[in-house]
């Protein structure tokens, strides 16, 4: 790593930051990778709770860059544990030569541009500056964890630990009284996972979760040889989709369907496990009455896993759309409370009072806990660029910019702040597209643009502020055009207290944003001012 000033300076060492720092070295740039963790990984280095999981399809959930990685890498399961996926990127940083442009235990405590000589300057917080050309904050929408607000909550004694900043060591479980907060993704994996080890499990839950069975299995060597063979073909159909992974769809609207025609698509889309519930049909996410005979069926399926009725009810979600709240998937996660050794307590009907010395006090009574494990998410989409709060050569802040909600033009820039790249950010298709397939192409875009200004003798980029306004207007149109603002989840910032409300992503799909953004390459960025 060359010392002095940088062409680029990536923050974050996740999927795609792992792929950035691959793509600019391949382009002859001098680049730098600064990762507040001691290891690659991002978000799957962090979230190393019992049973963390992804709920992608592992072959779609990798890179497509290389035919020879594709093929040498062997997938265990249909869907990779957490452990398989960072082994996963600690091999391709390795194989790629990217960890020795990684800086590790560097956490960006200042960013901010100076006009004069064009760079940006970064501090870190252990005291070493760094500047470069370009920055680019392949930070990830989910790296921020939620800050737990409950009362009390530094009273409590025993031990307390969060899913989203979980221990490097191993945690015991056995003998202990456990308390999970939260039953989202994380909270049912860790749920699932340690119900047999604990003496007795308690689950605080808030909202109930639409959850289907991964029907998670080992990938067996017929079907490993079937994927490496037709891997080319299949990722480029891949990222011609929706999301730039597999769901299952019929690609029909519940109207075009007989009753029989839907019950049969959906009993299909169940025998597979996975998430299809919502891609089922095209219209569950835009229309009600084809939400309600999908979430009508989710809710039948979660009545034949819960024997006990007055569990069931306390299960079963109502009262928002199924999809407008991150859909779930699990491995026998409702069956797991008909354990003797696990309670619900449903929060709806004896809320939260506060943490105790000894546990959790509701207003149904006070639970005695030896440990309490916090599940309650992320400061989704805008958490980790607004941690750092960039200030530009204007000293106006990102924050100050994005005080009435976040903007970008594709993603991937603010106006106002040259030479700044964001990747998996709001108004880009972030979490509603397949990360590492989408890291790719924002990491390309990123790539070629620095190419081409470079090759015109240009030195800064940044957005239109009319091309980004007329881009978030129709984020916002596409969004308001669907059910997901009907729930206050994550997708909407609806979690967070304070929070200005929207989606924050490109709701368009991957398949449309790619063609949207090398449109704009190949016009020579009309939306954007060089200099």
């Amino acid at each position: 790593m060359s010392a002095g000033n940088h062409d680029v300076i990536v923050v974050g060492a996740g999927f795609a930051g792992i792929y950035a720092v691959h793509r600019l070295k391949q382009a002859g740039l001098d680049v730098m990778c600064l990762e507040a963790a001691p290891e690659v990984g991002g978000v799957w280095y962090h979230n190393c709770y019992p049973g963390a999981r992804c709920d992608l399809l592992s072959v779609d959930y990798s890179y497509s860059f290389s035919e020879e990685l594709q093929r040498e890498w062997r997938w265990s399961h249909r869907y990779a544990d957490q452990p398989e996926i960072l082994a996963y990127l600690k091999h391709v940083a390795d194989r790629f030569d990217v960890r020795r442009h990684i800086l590790f235990d560097s956490w960006v405590s200042g960013l901010r541009r100076d006009d004069e000589t064009g760079l940006w300057m970064v501090e870190t917080a252990n005291g070493a500056s760094h500047a470069a050309r370009f920055v680019i904050l392949a930070t990830g929408p989910l790296s921020i964890p939620k800050e737990p607000d409950f009362p009390g909550y530094g009273d409590f004694e025993g031990e307390l630990y969060r899913t989203s900043r979980w221990p490097q060591h191993e945690v015991d479980f056995a003998g202990k009284r456990v308390g999970v907060i939260g039953t989202g993704s994380s909270g049912l994996q860790t749920i699932a996972t340690i119900a047999g080890q604990a003496a007795h499990l308690t689950v605080f839950q808030r909202t109930p979760a639409f959850t289907a069975p991964a029907y998670n299995r080992p990938v067996t060597d017929e079907e490993n040889a079937r994927i490496v063979k037709d891997y080319p073909a299949y990722r480029a159909a891949m990222k011609r989709t929706y999301a730039g992974g597999y769901m299952f769809s019929s690609g029909k609207p519940v109207a075009d369907c007989s009753e029989e025609e839907r019950r049969e698509i959906l009993d299909r889309y169940y025998a597979e496990g996975g998430i299809g519930y919502v891609s089922a049909f095209t219209d569950v996410l835009f229309n009600e009455e084809a939400n309600d005979v999908v979430a009508d069926y989710l809710r039948e399926k979660i009545a034949t896993r819960v024997k006990d009725p007055v569990l069931r009810e306390k299960l079963t979600p109502r009262g928002f759309p199924i999809g407008s709240r991150r859909p779930c998937i699990d491995t026998d996660y409702l069956e797991t409370f008909e354990r003797d050794n696990v309670s619900l307590v449903d929060l709806r009907e004896t809320p939260l009072v506060r943490f105790t010395a000894s546990g959790i006090e509701t207003t149904g009574g006070h639970h005695d806990l030896d440990m309490v494990i916090v599940a309650i998410g992320f400061d989704a989409g805008t958490g980790a660029a607004l941690a750092i709060d960039p200030v530009n050569g204007g000293g106006l802040s990102l924050s100050q910019a994005w005080a009435d909600g976040p903007q970008t033009y594709l993603g991937m820039n603010v106006a106002g702040f040259p030479n700044l790249f964001l990747m998996n950010s709001p108004g880009g298709t972030s979490v509603f597209g397949n990360m590492p397939v989408v890291s790719e192409f924002e990491g390309d875009w990123i790539a070629q643009c620095i190419a081409w200004l470079d090759a015109q003798g240009k030195t800064g980029i940044e957005a239109r502020p009319e091309a980004q306004e007329a881009w978030t207007r129709e984020l916002h149109a596409i969004s308001e055009n669907t059910l997901l603002m009907k729930a206050p989840s994550w997708y909407s910032g609806g979690n967070i207290p304070g929070k200005k409300r929207g989606i924050l992503a490109y709701l368009g799909g991957f398949d449309v944003y790619q063609d949207r953004g090398q449109g704009e390459a190949d016009a020579g960025y009309p939306g954007f001012v060089t200099c």
